[in-house]
């Protein structure tokens, strides 16, 4: 446990001695924010849709969440590089305590991230439609913070050195993002699209962090919940193996 711990404490503080760090990620999420809700708001009104920016944050917080817990699963590769992974390997401590350790610490840092994107787009006009589901939208972050987290150490579990990133970003991360329900209702998407959404575990972080802080569900709460649950303890387990078939 006090493996754990230390990774954990040591993966938020990286993420916030670097100030550039965290101010750059938020450009990403402050642009979508700004630009599509301003763009595409009064268009999205006079569709019959409502206010734009009530659907729009859930899936801005619950993206912003997604990218920095992959980036924070990913930087396993930089550690591999610079050679500190193999002294954390050859340590006599279990690696399923040094993976769990990591990837809380990331889901940890996407979390915060998000919640740091919730509070940004209050200045935009978003607002809370219950106050009481707060808390469970919290829980809806975390498990999102987790699953990508636990994604992303599996990825970079596997990749040897950066140049693979690129590739997983184009063909895996941005779909992800895209038919998520993120920018637009998943009803209106063809049949065939639709069914791939169903598919994508972020859809369920979007339908639970929505449903939760702005009120409608296109899955409902008990699904999204039991999905995240499943997929992130399938990661955690895909995740744990793939790290320990690192050699140190």
């Amino acid at each position: 446990m006090n493996t754990i711990y230390i990774l954990w404490l040591r993966q938020v503080k990286r993420y916030f001695r670097s100030r550039a760090r965290v101010i750059g990620s938020l450009g990403q999420p402050l642009l979508f924010l700004l630009a599509m809700s301003f763009g595409f708001g009064p268009i999205y009104e006079r569709a019959g849709g409502g206010n734009y920016i009530q659907f729009l944050a859930p899936g801005i917080i619950a993206t912003s969440i997604l990218f920095t817990a992959l980036f924070s699963g990913i930087e396993i590769i930089w550690d591999k590089e610079f050679g500190f992974l193999k002294e954390t390997l050859v340590a006599p401590v279990s690696r399923f305590n040094i993976m769990i350790g990591r990837t809380l610490g990331g889901a940890t840092v996407a979390m915060l991230q998000g919640i740091i994107v919730l509070f940004i787009s209050f200045f935009t006009g978003f607002r809370i439609d219950n106050l009481l589901l707060i808390p469970l939208g919290l829980i809806f972050m975390f498990l999102v913070a987790l699953l990508f987290a636990a994604f992303g150490t599996a990825i970079a579990s596997i990749l040897e050195d950066m140049q693979g990133f690129q590739l997983i970003m184009n063909f895996l991360v941005m779909p992800l993002f895209f038919l998520s329900g993120a920018l637009f209702p998943l009803e209106e998407l063809p049949k065939s699209l639709r069914t791939i959404s169903c598919m994508n575990p972020l859809s369920y972080g979007v339908d639970g962090i929505r449903a939760t802080l702005a009120g409608g569900a296109h899955f409902g709460i008990g699904l999204d919940i039991v999905v995240l649950t499943l997929i992130t303890f399938v990661l955690l387990y895909i995740g744990s193996r793939l790290f320990n078939r690192i050699q140190a």
